[in-house]
């Protein structure tokens, strides 16, 4: 009996030493969106092959392979950032270039040796920045939006406010947080701020008092109000514009053709008249002469 339970003591100490050498160490590692990343695996004496195995949270995995002995490697259904990274010197490693929220998992390495099978675990968690935005909205409140946040921001206001803030998921893991602010006092100010606390870093920004609806509505009215003068101030001017082009039109006087002074008639006149009676005196002198000689009139008439 004792050496039945001698025998089963030493299997169930040869699994243990199995499932601890299969299972290795477990490293947690946190990276932020578009950084880069080194992975190493401890190598062994006579290693013969290095397998990475990559488990995605979202997606299918990658399997990348190294052979020692001919110094090949393979790859199947990994993305171009994620590549072996030799080193002078140095086992090769796994590097992850400008690391996103689809690379977040499990990355398992395993090196195969004559002592046999070693095995390294990463969980790899990407931290996703929110981008912060304040404004007011259209009732003037303020409010504080930390966009695509991984894991969801926490926010808080300067002075204090009693709203809570609304979270909405996307589909890729980010969260965006909505706060808007309302004062738990009626002791107001002119600046409020909005804080964001995430584990990628923290930020604030301010901002001044919005305009309440009242101020916005007196603002539309008053550009309402100027608009139309200036409309009806237009008007007004074109309208006595065109009166006044009218009134010119009916009182402008007919056209009247250049006058003729009776001197310039007289002078137009006057060579012609002075012709005729110069025929009219010669005339008179022929006839004279005609009736002192006694010649016949028809002779006169000839000469």
């Amino acid at each position: 009996m004792k050496i039945v339970q001698k025998t089963v003591s030493v299997f169930v100490l040869l699994a243990i030493t199995m499932v601890v050498r299969l299972a290795g160490d477990n490293t947690v590692l946190v990276t932020t969106v578009g950084d880069s990343s080194v992975l190493t695996c401890p190598i062994k004496e006579n290693t013969t092959m290095l397998t990475w195995t990559i488990n995605f949270k979202a997606g299918g995995p990658c399997t990348l392979v190294y052979r020692n002995d001919t110094k090949m490697t393979h790859r199947t259904n990994c993305s171009d950032n994620i590549d072996w990274k030799f080193r002078a010197g140095l086992a090769p490693a796994l590097e992850i270039q400008h690391v996103g929220i689809a690379q977040e998992g499990t990355y398992s390495c395993e090196v195969a040796s004559r002592d046999g099978n070693f095995r390294t675990t990463y969980h790899l968690t990407v931290l996703a920045p929110p981008r912060l935005r304040l404004f007011c909205d259209e009732r003037g409140s303020p409010v504080c939006e930390a966009a695509a946040g991984k894991p969801p921001a926490q926010l808080s206001w300067v002075p204090e406010s009693c709203s809570r803030a609304e979270e909405k998921y996307h589909d890729n893991g980010t969260v965006t947080v909505l706060s808007k602010f309302t004062a738990c006092s009626t002791n107001g100010t002119n600046v409020t701020t909005c804080m964001v606390s995430h584990p990628a870093g923290n930020w604030s920004q301010s901002i001044a008092s919005c305009p309440s609806e009242k101020t916005n509505f007196l603002l539309y009215a008053c550009i309402i109000a100027c608009v139309l003068v200036i409309i009806t101030l237009l008007a007004v001017i074109y309208y006595f514009k065109l009166r006044s082009d009218r009134l010119c039109h009916k009182t402008k006087p007919p056209e009247i053709g250049p006058i003729h002074s009776q001197q310039d008639d007289t002078m137009e006149v006057e060579p012609y008249t002075t012709f005729v009676q110069k025929e009219n005196v010669i005339y008179n002198s022929v006839l004279d002469l005609t009736v002192g000689q006694n010649l016949p009139q028809e002779l006169c008439r000839e000469t």
